[in-house]
């Protein structure tokens, strides 16, 4: 028991910790700062965002190889998404948006496919954690 209250802390704290960015961090840096410095803050924050859900989503595998393979695929799944995120996803997204700025037209729109991407895989997390969430509660 002590063990799935452990889990269910660890899925609230990275659930809660993506809402707050996807709701609150991200409108308010593009309403309160410049294109340009958003850009910047944008680049330094995303691969400390991402770092945390490793970080926490790992924690989750390990705890959930105690508990069950279901949720120890569930919490693998949000894991790997983190790292493809952060380490293929986040790099391609810079580099098109780069060129994009640069007047490349086929950067701009591999840009928002790339973005859009993230968008989806960062939708996906979210869906997966609310759903073991409820689960556990």
């Amino acid at each position: 028991m002590i063990l799935h209250s452990a889990l269910l802390i660890v899925h609230c704290v990275l659930l809660g910790s993506m809402l707050f960015f996807a709701a609150v961090v991200a409108p308010s840096v593009f309403r309160f700062v410049s294109e340009r410095e958003a850009g910047l803050f944008l680049r330094g924050l995303f691969p400390r965002y991402y770092l945390w859900g490793m970080i926490i989503s790992l924690v989750m595998v390990v705890i959930s190889v105690f508990i069950s393979i279901w949720l120890l695929m569930s919490s693998l799944l949000v894991f790997v998404l983190f790292v493809i995120a952060r380490q293929l996803l986040m790099p391609a997204i810079n580099r098109s948006r780069d060129l994009a700025k640069e007047g490349n037209v086929t950067a701009k729109s591999q840009f928002e496919r790339l973005h859009k991407a993230s968008v989806m895989i960062n939708a996906m997390q979210m869906l997966l954690l609310i759903t073991v969430t409820i689960y556990l509660a």
